[in-house]
Formats: structure tokens, C-alpha cells, sequence
């Protein structure tokens, strides 16, 4: 496999776990119920935008590399932590779920920046960008978790 197959199925790859994460965060920012649940809600929807726009920038990037956009029947799933909880107030486990989520995106990103180096700066320029965004998510969902870890320490 040359490295310009290989960027395009990491590409793939990456599209379908952004469309996989507007999927989960569009279900979490619904079917939360409480008082603690109403900021994590208002976080997922805001994001769902944003993930989507990621998915649309390396469908684009996808096709000016002539490389194959997946179409539904090709879209693999993995995010089990970012399933809705069956208890509705589980705030805790869509925290934890989007932090995993986030993390494996910010994982496979660097995986493309590796294998772009030297050969492909349009598209590490545009993963980069897009880390960002992901290491932002990363970095707000763990401050929602330890404020939740905090209140139900000074609850207990």
C-alpha cells in the first residue's frame, strides 16, 4: 500500500468516527434527564455541528485525493463507552464516553500527521486544525468530570 492509500483509509477512517460521534452526541444531548445532566446537553448539541463540519472538511479532503467517501452501509462502529446510558441521569458514563471518544479521535489524528510528514502538508495542515477542536472537547468534558467527581464528593 503506497502512503498516499494509506492517508486516504486513515482519512476513512476518521470521517467515520466524527459521523459516529454526531450519532452518539446527538442521542446523549437527548436522552439525558436531571438537574446535572442540563450543561452536558447544551455541550454535546453544541458540538454536533462542529463534528459534522470535521466529517464535511475529510469528505472534502477525501475527494481531492480521488479516495472513496463511505457511504452508510460502509460506516464501522466502535464507540461502546458513548452508547446513552439505559439510566437517563448517568451523566457520569456519557462524560466518560465522550472523554474516551475524544481521546481515540486526538490518537488517530497523530496518526495521520505521521504519516503525512514531508508529503502531505494540505492534509496535516487540515488535521491539525481539527485536533485542536478535539483536544478542546478533551480537555472540557475531563473539567465536567471532575466537577461532577468533586459534587459528589462534597455530597457524600
Amino acid at each position: 500500500m503506497s502512503n498516499s492509500e494509506k492517508v486516504v483509509e486513515l482519512l476513512q477512517t476518521t470521517y467515520m468516527m466524527e459521523l459516529e460521534t454526531v450519532a452518539n452526541y446527538l442521542a446523549n444531548s437527548i436522552h439525558l434527564d436531571g438537574v446535572q445532566a442540563e450543561e452536558i446537553k447544551r455541550a454535546l448539541a453544541g458540538d454536533i455541528t462542529e463534528e459534522l463540519g470535521h466529517a464535511q472538511r475529510l469528505a472534502e479532503r477525501l475527494k481531492q485525493l480521488d479516495g472513496r467517501i463511505p457511504g452508510s452501509l460502509d460506516l464501522e462502529r466502535s464507540q461502546e463507552l458513548l452508547q446513552p446510558p439505559e439510566d437517563t441521569t448517568n451523566v457520569e458514563a456519557v462524560v466518560d464516553g465522550v472523554i474516551e471518544a475524544e481521546a481515540d479521535a486526538i490518537a488517530h489524528y497523530r496518526k495521520i500527521i505521521e504519516a503525512t510528514e514531508g508529503s502531505d502538508f494540505v492534509t496535516q495542515d487540515l488535521v491539525i486544525a481539527i485536533m485542536a477542536d478535539e483536544e478542546h472537547h478533551h480537555r472540557q468534558f475531563e473539567g465536567f468530570r471532575a466537577g461532577y467527581q468533586s459534587s459528589l464528593a462534597t455530597a457524600g
